[in-house]
């Protein structure tokens, strides 16, 4: 449909009709009404409407012209959308039913015959105009309560990914993290869903679901007594069974969120927070799962915590470099992975590696 360019209301009346008395006429008859322009031949009249459409509040138009008859018209102006903005009547005396019931299909308000009835002509014509400019107030009325909808919406939206953000990166700062660590998960995970068929099948947005999701990863973590959670030296195999605890807690953290609940990336979060640790073999932690019983979204997060913990130092630890790091990886030193995802992860790392650029942070116990 065309769309209307000028804010101002359209207030002229189109006289198309190739009989300079008959436009005379009705321009009088319309004189207190609205400012007129005539055009005399079809032609002339629908070049006026392509030219300024969003000036005209009405157009009464001739059957019979030369040029370009009133049907004919009509046709071209149905075809480009105007008859649904523009209030069209056939004041004609060649209306025979034919050209009424095609006038009618093509989306004329009224079909008038000639020879007018200055009243009646009046009347009929006012009453649809008016019709047309309170339905396009209410049109404009409509749209922008949804404009203000929508934005509210949007707010909301960043309010709650902006809360999530921040609960995680406080998480992150109590294990004496910086919070670049679940930023750097997000990044890696939402890079290897889109940017290979690790991700196949997953739409755009819900790879930006599942990367927000990605970052409450730890939040488990918030149940972890400090003396577990920033110790520097090896954990007791007791102080590791309450580490791994961090998985089911932050699950369960997450379920008591009403509003996460209601969040596209709940079920991700839900599953990603409990299953990063699970292990392709059904070696990992809290239950055992193994091979495709682990979704790709969990896999993914689970080998970006990896990697990202290796590279970086942390408090029990120093940095790994990039070649140490990968090699612990190929060689199961660090977790057993889904062979696929390895090697999707290796042809694209030089990619990955890049977000490490000028970051070196200390990082604790994953």
């Amino acid at each position: 449909m065309p769309q209307l360019s000028s804010p101002k209301p359209a207030d002229t009346l189109l006289i198309v009709d190739d009989n300079d008395i008959n436009r005379d006429l009705l321009e009088t008859i319309f004189a207190p009404f609205y400012p007129s322009e005539q055009a005399e031949n079809g032609r002339q009249g629908f070049e006026a409407v392509l030219k300024a459409p969003e000036k005209y509040c009405a157009i009464l138009l001739d059957v019979v012209m030369p040029e370009m008859n009133g049907i004919q018209v009509l046709r071209h102006l149905h075809d480009l959308g105007f008859t649904e903005t523009i209030p069209i009547f056939l004041i004609t005396a060649e209306a025979s039913d034919a050209v009424t019931r095609e006038a009618y299909e093509l989306g004329v308000m009224d079909v008038i015959t000639k020879p007018v009835v200055p009243y009646v002509v009046l009347r009929r014509v006012n009453s649809v105009v008016e019709l047309f400019r309170s339905r396009k107030i209410l049109g404009n009325k409509v749209e922008e309560q949804q404009s203000e909808l929508l934005l509210q919406a949007q707010k909301i939206i960043r309010l709650n990914e902006g809360m999530i953000e921040a609960l995680s990166t406080a998480i992150e700062f109590r294990n004496g993290e910086s919070g670049e660590h679940v930023r750097r998960i997000h990044d890696i995970t939402h890079f290897l869903l889109l940017h290979t068929d690790l991700g196949a099948g997953l739409p755009k947005e819900t790879i930006k679901y599942i990367a927000l999701a990605s970052i409450m990863h730890d939040v488990g973590k918030i149940a972890i007594p400090d003396s577990i959670l920033n110790k520097t030296g090896k954990l007791t195999p007791e102080e590791y069974d309450i580490i791994k605890t961090h998985t089911i807690q932050g699950a369960e953290m997450l379920k008591k969120i009403p509003q996460l609940r209601e969040h596209e990336s709940y079920s991700y979060a839900y599953d990603i927070a409990r299953h990063h640790h699970e292990r392709w073999d059904g070696g990992g932690y809290p239950d055992g799962l193994k091979g495709d019983e682990i979704s790709i979204w969990a896999q993914v997060v689970s080998l970006a915590d990896v990697y990202d913990a290796l590279v970086n130092k942390r408090c029990y630890k120093q940095a790994f470099s990039r070649a140490e790091a990968l090699d612990m990886i190929r060689n199961n030193k660090c977790g057993v992975f889904n062979p696929l995802l390895l090697d999707r992860f290796f042809a694209v790392e030089n990619e990955i590696a890049q977000l490490y650029e000028h970051t070196e942070k200390e990082d604790c116990h994953g």
